[in-house]
């Protein structure tokens, strides 16, 4: 009852918070400029072009996300072992996709956003002081096995201190794989709604409420968020939502032990970052693209899918895999 009433104060909240948002976000102008380069690093001509019409919408409607989850989870569900660390890789990672997005709105001293070693560098500064609070302040020394004794393996494993960089790598990688699937109306909210529906469900039968909930906060402000940002999107979620949400479903996923799980449950994330990375390296080393435009989804729509029919299957592969994620995280 806990979580569903969290859930639905998120969604009612962030529903009545809309409208104030996109009057700022309109209000100030605060549109994203269109990318000159591909995640692959090669010119976006054939990107601008698909997406020209999209020029002047707004961006951070991030911010209606984690801003919503967080007051509600402060208000409601603060709990020192649950909530605290992924409220503050919550709150820190979206603020850091913030000033981003400033950046590149305003173009300030001529940069478009962040350099990539400057955003590395603060993401691995805040997954690094959630690996330090998850190994000596929290216990956290083993991972889960999945289907272990279906495997006839042990259920956990300990890894020791090579939990601190398995923590910070799964943590970076996974925000900025949401950000790089945040490339066409609804794709990453919807995708996100299935991979934190997995671990909620997960969270339910450890008896993890806290978590739970959290999880559902973050649920209900997403459903709020893509009720405006499906095709045509009045708003995008920009990089303050994407690096908020990629880095605290990590979390989550530690908290509840199932971060071998994540490849499954967060799929779309994983294939979208792996198609920009495969690319970039085929290009590198044989001379040659894989995908007409990477990353994957801009593939299906240079070759001719609309946009909206790219987005709907992505979301059935991620809600297919979510399910088959939470299953076997139960087992």
């Amino acid at each position: 009852m806990r979580v569903f009433s969290l859930t639905t104060i998120a969604f009612l909240v962030a529903i009545l918070l809309t409208p104030l948002l996109a009057d700022l976000l309109y209000k100030y102008r605060l549109t994203k400029q269109l990318r000159e380069k591909t995640w692959d690093g090669e010119p976006a001509r054939l990107f601008r072009k698909m997406h020209r019409l999209k020029k002047g919408t707004p961006t951070m409607g991030g911010l209606l996300i984690w801003i919503t989850a967080g007051v509600v989870t402060v208000l409601f569900n603060l709990s020192r072992s649950q909530t605290w660390l992924p409220l503050f890789v919550l709150v820190t990672s979206g603020t850091l996709g913030f000033i981003d997005d400033f950046l590149n709105v305003r173009k300030i001293n001529l940069v478009r956003g962040m350099t990539a070693n400057i955003r590395f560098l603060f993401q691995f500064a805040i997954a690094g002081f959630g690996a330090w609070w998850f190994y000596y302040k929290l216990g956290f020394d083993e991972i889960r096995i999945p289907a272990a004794e279906l495997l006839n393996l042990p259920a956990m494993v300990d890894i020791g201190w090579l939990y601190i960089p398995l923590f910070v790598l799964v943590v970076v990688f996974l925000s900025n794989a949401v950000n790089i699937t945040d490339g066409l109306d609804g794709l990453a909210g919807g995708t996100l709604a299935a991979s934190f529906a997995a671990i909620m469900g997960i969270a339910l039968v450890q008896q993890q409420v806290g978590i739970a909930a959290f999880a559902g906060t973050i649920i209900g402000a997403l459903l709020a968020f893509l009720w405006f940002n499906i095709y045509p999107a009045r708003f995008f979620m920009g990089d303050t939502g994407a690096f908020a949400l990629g880095a605290t479903l990590a979390v989550l996923a530690f908290l509840t032990n199932t971060v071998l799980l994540l490849p499954i449950i967060g799929f779309v994330f994983v294939i979208e970052a792996a198609s920009s990375l495969l690319q970039r390296f085929s290009k590198q080393y044989w001379g040659r693209r894989i995908f007409r435009i990477a990353p994957l989804h801009h593939h299906f729509e240079a070759v001719g899918w609309p946009e909206t029919k790219v987005t709907m299957r992505f979301w059935v592969v991620a809600a297919v895999m979510a399910t088959i994620g939470m299953v076997i995280g139960l087992i």
